[in-house]
């Protein structure tokens, strides 16, 4: 009796192989998200940065007639988090629309069932995110606007 002629062999070694191929994956595409949020709060900052410059009179004015820095800085938070929660809407729906329009063509070219999934998680960490990047990348222009002098900032034109 020999039991050498026998060889048993799992499908294990392919599982592990696919699970780190979408590990990787995984991270490769978070690493692309976090680029893409970074991007988008720089170009956040720099609107808001552009709309300090341009109301510098109107906050000179605020801060004139009783506004501390306070209210000046909540000001352009809220317009912060407005600007990038209505980018991050938008890109939301557009990227769902993407979807809706590319996996009909994925489904034809490649013929294997592929579908996304949309969770209300999902949706919810991307609201959270973008008031996160509305606050984070919107502070320095806010303490900027804060800052100014109302005397030389009513003067500037």
């Amino acid at each position: 009796q020999c039991d050498d002629n026998v060889i048993i062999q799992t499908n294990d070694f392919r599982i592990d192989q696919t699970t780190k191929a979408f590990l990787v994956f995984r991270i490769v595409m978070g690493l692309i998200v976090g680029i893409s949020v970074i991007v988008g709060g720089i170009g956040v900052m720099n609107v808001l940065l552009i709309s300090v410059t341009e109301r510098t009179a109107e906050i000179g004015i605020r801060k004139a007639t009783g506004a501390n820095r306070k209210d000046i800085i909540l000001l352009f938070l809220a317009e912060s988090i407005t600007v990038s929660a209505f980018g991050s809407f938008l890109g939301l729906v557009l990227g769902v629309l993407g979807t809706m329009g590319i996996i009909p063509i994925v489904r034809a070219v490649t013929e294997v069932p592929f579908q996304a999934a949309y969770t209300v998680n999902t949706f919810i960490l991307i609201s959270i995110i973008s008031v996160l990047v509305g606050i984070i990348f919107g502070t320095y222009p806010a303490i900027r606007a804060s800052r100014l002098n109302p005397v030389d900032a009513i003067r500037h034109e």
